[in-house]
């Protein structure tokens, strides 16, 4: 039985697993949407909007908390403003709107952007 399992794999093993969110979220807060697939994307959106989430705090505890997840120092100064941003919103930051089939393997490809 899968209960509680929520962390799709996407047919990579842990590290690779990390580190493509990892940059797939640097991506994602350097150009404000990504063009992905489906299960990507929603994997994605979980660590955005809990980093965003934790970025809300702004204190040095959350700021550290950021970096540990992205290591990626000017990427944690743009949560951190996105933070400010959004600290009147009860989470819900992300969107991703369906964009269609790949032409090579027809894997459906999606757009994640944030909201306002």
């Amino acid at each position: 039985m899968r209960h509680k399992r929520n962390i799709k794999k996407l047919g990579r093993n842990k590290s690779q697993r990390k580190s493509l969110i990892r940059n797939l979220a640097i991506s994602f807060f350097q150009n404000k949407k990504v063009v992905t697939t489906q299960a990507r994307a929603k994997q994605l959106c979980r660590v955005i909007e809990n980093l965003i989430t934790i970025a809300k705090a702004q204190n040095l505890t959350s700021i550290r908390r950021i970096n540990t997840i992205l290591n990626h120092y000017q990427t944690t100064k743009i949560v951190k403003d996105l933070g400010l941003q959004y600290k009147e919103r009860n989470g819900g930051y992300t969107q991703i709107i369906k964009k269609g089939n790949r032409k090579g393997d027809a894997g459906e490809t999606v757009i994640i952007k944030l909201i306002g």
